[in-house]
């Protein structure tokens, strides 16, 4: 629904004279130059490895018909100053508007757009559990309303105002993922969504090597919270009790708290919580005097407090327990946690998008629910700061309860695999690799038919690699070695 005309006008502040731009429509907005298609919007963002300015003319070739530009760049287009006032003369595809800031100029378009519609937004953020969490909420919500979500971890400076362009007046509700690297981010993200409604899941040690404290990164995740309405304009912060630091952002915001959690003191609490391995949990869900039997997809136990907030989102946006107990079952993606078959009537649990000491302990906990031989699959913890050391030797301690073998991938995997040793692990069910080829090349070695086997590690280890190679046909994965 965005027109040539809205990015004008929400980059430059001003609209341009009737007849001066083509009525268009545009189809995307787009920051990768290969998935620019006719009539879409290209932004030009600098980034670490290359600069989008480079690929100007690309997307322009595929059909973009406009881009977002900071400086001059090799591609046949007509520029439009952003500082100055629109010209008098007309405006053709394609064009550049060169601005000060291509990403600043992204996020004035979306909060610009945003101000357009007048749907609730629900914040999310959190240590661990964001995207899983922002998917139960949107299959709760759209039970009953229209609603936007962010999609896969777009929850940056870039990827949330990429999210609310698409944002059009059929949306009642829309799901965003608010995620930080340092102080006063989630804060500007808030500045440009509006958020009614703020869910915090937990905070933990991910990203202490940027923030340096467990509290400064409660503080950041409070930003949600403190960005909200008061309670009489419709704010309403959705807290997990069961986390100290959560509940204490009860006193950081003037908007209505609602509590979650497994204690009968929340709002929302859940209690005779049973794990059924692959098939999901059950648990009894309490709300005032309601009680309701519930069973969710997802796996582990921890997935409760995942479904609890999603839940707490439905109760205080009107739905009826019904269309909240289907929007629970009815979770479309897993997410975070999958289980798939692999080599040798093997199960492979695939948590490998990121990694912490929290959620790696909680699938420590589903692995040793499952039957079957155990083995852990474990890399390194990143961005633990002071406590990486700590982090990654508690983990080495709960391996020992529940893995019959353990492979560690990289140098923090090796404090894993130390810490399991020396609380008393037999050295041959021990073993401490540099990398996922490795990896991959030992679990082919040991695996037998019913092992369950958990792979998980920090995002910079792309430890799908070794789920990759585990669930494909083993003569595609070994190449031309096959026979």
């Amino acid at each position: 629904m965005l027109t040539l005309a809205d990015l004008l006008e929400g980059v430059v502040g001003q609209r341009p004279a009737a007849g001066a731009i083509p009525t268009m429509e545009l189809s995307a907005v787009v920051i990768d130059s290969r998935e620019a298609r006719p009539n879409s919007l290209f932004v030009a963002l600098r980034g670490e490895q290359q600069d989008g300015h480079e690929f100007v003319a690309d997307a322009f070739a595929r059909g973009a018909v406009a881009a977002l530009i900071e400086r001059e760049v090799e591609a046949e287009c007509q520029i439009v100053d952003a500082q100055t006032p629109l010209p008098a003369t007309s405006i053709q595809p394609p064009f550049c508007l060169m601005t000060e800031n291509s990403l600043k100029a992204l996020q004035r378009l979306a909060a610009f757009w945003r101000a357009r519609f007048s749907p609730r937004v629900i914040g999310v953020t959190g240590s661990v559990g964001k995207t899983t969490t922002k998917e139960m909420i949107w299959s709760v919500l759209r039970q009953r309303f229209r609603t936007l979500k962010s999609w896969g971890n777009y929850n940056n400076e870039i990827g949330l105002p990429l999210t609310l362009l698409y944002l059009n007046p059929e949306h009642e509700r829309v799901v965003l993922e608010m995620g930080m690297y340092a102080l006063g981010e989630i804060a500007a993200l808030a500045a440009i969504a509006h958020p009614h409604v703020g869910v915090v899941t937990n905070v933990g040690p991910t990203h202490l090597e940027r923030l340096g404290t467990i509290e400064r990164i409660a503080q950041a995740k409070s930003e949600l919270v403190e960005a909200l309405p008061s309670a009489s304009q419709g704010g309403i912060a959705i807290l997990n009790r069961d986390d100290p630091m959560v509940r204490a952002m009860a006193e950081k915001t003037q908007a209505q708290v609602f509590y979650y959690g497994l204690d009968p003191a929340c709002d929302l609490w859940a209690s005779h919580v049973e794990s059924r391995g692959l098939e999901g949990v059950r648990f009894q869900l309490h709300s005032g005097r309601e009680r309701l039997h519930v069973k969710i997809p997802l796996l582990g136990r921890h997935s409760v407090h995942t479904a609890l907030a999603a839940a707490a989102v439905g109760l205080v946006e009107g739905e009826s327990w019904e269309e909240i107990v289907a929007g629970l079952w009815d979770v479309t993606e897993q997410v975070r946690l999958v289980a798939v078959k692999g080599i040798k009537s093997s199960t492979i649990i695939d948590d490998t998008y990121n990694a912490s000491p929290a959620s790696s302990i909680a699938a420590l906990n589903l692995l040793e629910e499952l039957l079957g031989r155990k083995i852990a699959v474990l890399g390194d913890m990143l961005e633990l700061g002071d406590f990486e050391e700590e982090g990654h030797r508690k983990v080495g301690r709960r391996v020992v309860d529940v893995a019959s073998i353990l492979i560690t991938v990289g140098p923090r995997g090796r404090i894993i695999a130390q810490e399991a040793l020396a609380c008393g692990m037999a050295e041959g069910d021990v073993f401490m690799v540099e990398n996922n080829e490795q990896a991959i090349a030992q679990l082919r070695q040991i695996i037998s038919q019913g092992d369950v086997v958990l792979v998980k590690g920090s995002r910079g280890m792309k430890m799908e690699e070794i789920v990759a190679a585990l669930t494909a046909p083993l003569d595609q994965s070994q190449g031309m070695n096959a026979p």
